[in-house]
């Protein structure tokens, strides 16, 4: 049989996690722009809308008008000033996130030409495990993975055997709709 495959590890490990949580008839919004995951998603036959690239910290109408059924952050909470005002805004009962996790041997990202592009958190999964958790979520299952590169050195090394990503699908409690 034909398997597909794809340019990392992040995104097939992601893909399955998605297919074990989320069904196709599932309508979906993925906050941030169109990008290569969601492109996969989308050729996985899934329906996706995403964000068009708005300040989400600053202007959350599209996900407080938004009718999906589940919402996915990839990459994109570290990002976030206010990741809490975000989760709050999110009207669809289920989530998947994931998270870039906080390495002590890396600094965190900053890209030096694009200021939208930095990472204002890096979270420690219980982090991320306790701003779900305060924002009304229950969290259903999570994994983590690590992310090797084919590089010499002691951080390459390193890189096989610490986690690097967190993911998370959880659910809306209870009596926490706004």
């Amino acid at each position: 049989m034909y398997e597909k495959t794809y340019p990392n590890k992040r995104f097939k490990l992601t893909l399955q996690f998605l297919q074990k949580h989320v069904n196709l008839s599932d309508s979906i919004l993925d906050l941030g722009v169109k990008n290569p995951f969601s492109e996969i998603m989308i050729s996985e036959g899934y329906s996706v809308e995403n964000t068009t690239g708005k300040d989400l910290d600053e202007e959350r109408s599209e996900i407080e008008d938004s009718s999906a059924k589940v919402v996915t952050a990839f990459e994109i909470f570290e990002h976030f000033l206010s990741p809490y005002e975000v989760l709050k805004s999110i009207k669809a009962d289920r989530i998947l996130i994931s998270v870039p996790l906080k390495l002590w041997f890396a600094s965190a990202y900053r890209s030096k030409t694009d200021m939208r592009d930095r990472h204002y958190h890096e979270f420690e999964d219980w982090q991320l495990d306790w701003l779900l958790e305060k924002t009304g979520w229950i969290i259903k299952d999570r994994q983590k993975w690590t992310n090797p590169v084919k590089k010499f050195g002691i951080r390459p090394i390193l890189r096989h055997f610490t986690p690097r990503y967190y993911i998370v699908y959880a659910e809306r409690g209870i009596n926490s709709k706004a």
